[in-house]
């Protein structure tokens, strides 16, 4: 079956450079903190964080996953983008690969905007329902707005 792809946007008030400082590069800790029913821990097996590091991320009480392997492939702190793939987990059940690439760019506003591109390629027939893509987005939507308004009560973060 062909890859099932989709994009998604979600606005904020905080500037490009924080929010992908918050959200990508010390999301390992702040998410986890910020949503622990969501995330409850990222911990990095191998590598120093940039392109090549393998993580183990473990979901909070109730979600649908227990916990997946990812790897970063690529991490741009310039250009406010990163990529990883999942490579282990019950999350790729059905799954050949899944893939995520999101890209914080300035809005014109001084806020931002964070564009996320899910890449889903299933096993054999398997399929991905528009309900399960809704509540993929809305997971992803109130985990970035959750970051925001941390971001908000904490300025200094």
């Amino acid at each position: 079956m062909a890859p099932i792809t989709y994009d998604m946007e979600i606005t904020s008030s905080i500037p490009a450079a924080k929010m992908f400082k918050a959200f990508v590069l010390d999301g390992d800790t702040l998410i986890p903190k910020v949503v622990p029913q969501a995330i409850k821990s990222v911990e990095i097996l191998q590598g120093d964080g940039g392109a090549g590091t393998i993580k183990l991320t473990t979901f909070g009480e109730g979600s649908k996953h227990k916990c997946v392997k990812h790897k970063v492939d690529a991490l741009d702190k310039e250009n406010f983008t990163y990529s990883y793939s999942i490579i282990e987990g019950d999350a790729l059940d059905g799954f050949e690969s899944i893939s995520y690439h999101i890209k914080i760019v300035a809005s014109p506003d001084g806020g931002s905007i964070c564009k996320n591109r899910s890449i889903y390629c299933p096993k054999g027939d398997n399929k991905i329902t528009e309900e399960e893509i809704k509540s993929g987005k809305e997971k992803a939507s109130s985990i970035f707005k959750a970051v925001e308004a941390y971001i908000l009560a904490h300025p200094d973060c």
